[in-house]
C-alpha cells in the first residue's frame, strides 16, 4: 500500500464514518492495537516511516518482533497481548502480511 492508497483509505473510512453519523448510526470504535498505536507510536513513527526501503518487518512475525522492540526502547511496558493487537492493527492498515488465523495472533 502507498502512501496515496492509504491516505485514501483514511478519507474513506472518515467518509464512511461521517455517513454513520448522518443516518444515526455510531461509527465502529478503533481497537486496541489502533490506540496504542496512535498514543505512544504515531508522534515518532508517520506513515512514511512503514514504506520506506529499509523497514525491518518484511512478514507478519517480523512485525511483531519491530513493534517487541519499539515498545521496549518507549519504555511502555506492554505484554504479549498489547504486542500482537498493535501488530495486528499494522498488519491490517499498513502491511497486509499473511497473519495466523484465529483473533490476535500471540507468540
Amino acid at each position: 500500500m502507498t502512501p496515496r492508497s492509504l491516505r485514501g483509505s483514511m478519507t474513506l473510512a472518515a467518509c464512511v464514518a461521517v455517513a454513520a453519523a448522518a443516518h444515526g448510526q455510531p461509527a465502529p470504535a478503533p481497537s486496541r492495537g489502533q490506540l496504542l498505536y496512535a498514543t505512544h507510536c504515531i508522534a515518532c513513527h508517520t506513515t512514511q516511516i512503514h514504506w520506506r526501503d529499509g523497514k525491518l518487518a518484511r512478514d507478519f512475525n517480523s512485525l511483531k518482533v519491530q513493534v517487541r522492540r519499539w515498545q521496549q526502547i518507549g519504555g511502555l511496558g506492554w505484554d504479549e497481548s498489547d504486542i500482537a493487537e498493535v501488530a495486528s492493527y499494522l498488519n491490517q492498515a499498513v502491511y497486509r502480511y499473511p497473519q495466523p488465523p484465529g483473533p490476535v495472533a500471540r507468540d
